[in-house]
């Protein structure tokens, strides 16, 4: 958003950065074996396009680099202050001005406001019983403690998400015994990994066509992957037939594969990629605990099925707190109203994933129904940042001193985005992080980047307020 703000000309915008570094959750995740779960040259900016990656799947210590790189070359540290969290965000009423209160008691005055804070990077550490007294050592897989050798420890690991699937590979030859907490298992698919070769990163640098043209199928690859929301589908059917199939050549006992196997519809949590995690569990000194944790005691952990696992270090693979995307008394618009408690009534919603109605000048970046489980995030970012941009330009063009969408335009989309949503996999019945408390999808879009895309392409004015 930084960069296109620059590149239309406009330099007066200040970004707060709660760390000490840009990056986000490539900055904060060092685990082993952090990498993506999108190719490469689709997971960067369509404007800055990296030409050696050095694997089709991009590992974090990559990714962070060409983060930094990019801040760098588009100038942007110098509008940075690093260090400063958002506490509150309240508009007044008397200035129409955004006043943005910092954790050190200062705050920032603003004309509009963009929130770009992310969905994944508070960690998720459940509050167990007993978590205080554990004699050894502890820590959320985001916050790796690469001081702590794991090298003939015995380890616990809680959790089987997307993090742990990636971390557990790694540290299962090093540990002397690693037990794995399964509260349910995920669906794994194989992830289709390789190293570039050097006549094909000569390619993408000399002839730039070539790596659009490659960068166009991955998406359009990814694009169809939009058929795991339906159960019916011939995708679908597919994608479960390799998930299965999967598991089947790599679990040598069958047992441990029956408990590995899902019992909830494909899709309806995060569907998951990775070659080695599956084959961890034929080592001899892995094992799998088929249940959550009950209590934890100074020598290790008490399963919710009673058995008992002794442990020197505990990690907790167990994600972020993602259900919520406003904390109450974060955002108060015109009149001290609390987004918060709005949305806790009627379930998170924005029009188009960006604006709000009642909060005028203000714009979210991957707001409600904009997260995606099947193609790169950088794709709906784009579109928002294309949109956003349009809105600043009409307000220019047109001496608009507030901005507010209209809420009967906001309540029309969100009944079709819902409607949309009706069917899919998100409601067969699992628990997930998509689903609010209502049981309502208020976090991915329902369909193909492309109808995003479309919708994004050209600003209607009619369906804004202005003053």
């Amino acid at each position: 958003m930084a960069i296109k703000l620059k590149q239309s000309g406009r330099d007066d915008f200040l970004i707060l950065e709660k760390q000490q570094e840009v990056g986000g959750c490539w900055r904060d995740n060092t685990y082993p074996g952090c990498c993506c779960d999108i190719p490469s040259h689709l997971y960067s900016f369509s404007f800055e396009q990296k030409t050696d990656w050095s694997k089709k799947y991009p590992p974090q210590n990559e990714i962070y680099e060409y983060i930094k790189s990019c801040a760098s070359k588009y100038d942007l540290y110098r509008h940075i202050q690093f260090g400063q969290e958002v506490q509150q965000i309240r508009f007044c009423d008397d200035t129409s001005l955004w006043h943005v209160h910092l954790k050190d008691g200062s705050q920032r005055v603003a004309r509009f406001v963009i929130a770009g804070k992310g969905p994944l990077h508070v960690p998720s550490i459940p509050n167990i019983q007993g978590v205080e007294q554990f004699a050894g050592e502890s820590f959320h897989s985001s916050q790796w403690n690469h001081d702590i050798d794991l090298t003939g420890k015995r380890v616990a690991v809680v959790g089987t998400g997307a993090s742990a699937i990636q971390f557990i590979p790694q540290i299962a030859s090093k540990v002397k015994s690693l037990h794995v907490f399964q509260r349910s298992p995920g669906w794994i698919v194989p992830r289709p990994d390789r190293y570039y070769r050097g006549i094909e990163k000569a390619l993408f640098k000399w002839i730039p066509f070539w790596q659009k043209l490659y960068r166009q199928s991955i998406f359009y690859s990814h694009e169809i992957r939009v058929g795991l929301l339906d159960e019916k589908s011939f995708y679908h059917k597919q994608a479960k037939k390799m998930a299965l199939k999967h598991l089947e050549s790599t679990v040598e006992d069958p047992e441990i594969r029956q408990q590995l196997t899902p019992d909830y519809v494909l899709g309806c949590k995060r569907l998951l990629i990775s070659n080695d995690y599956y084959p961890t569990f034929n080592r001899p000194n892995v094992s799998l605990v088929n249940a959550g944790v009950e209590e934890i005691t100074p020598q290790g952990l008490i399963s919710s099925d009673g058995r008992e696992v002794e442990a020197d270090i505990i990690i907790w693979g167990t994600g972020f707190e993602a259900a919520d995307p406003l904390d109450k008394g974060f955002l108060f618009g015109p009149g001290g109203k609390d987004l918060f408690e709005r949305w806790d009534i009627e379930g998170a919603q924005a029009h188009k994933g960006v604006s709000v109605a009642g909060i005028p000048n203000f714009f979210f970046m991957v707001g409600p129904n904009s997260g995606l489980g099947h193609n790169s995030m950088i794709l709906m970012i784009e579109a928002q940042i294309n949109y956003v941009l349009q809105c600043l330009d009409y307000i220019e063009a047109h001496d608009v001193q507030l901005f507010d969408v209209r809420r009967d335009a906001q309540n029309a989309y969100n009944e079709t985005l819902q409607e949309n949503t009706h069917g899919r996999v998100w409601e067969s019945g699992c628990q997930s992080w998509y689903l609010n408390k209502h049981g309502q999808n208020t976090t991915v879009w329902p369909g193909y980047v492309t109808g995003y895309q479309q919708q994004m392409r050209k600003l209607k004015p009619q369906e804004y307020l202005t003053e």
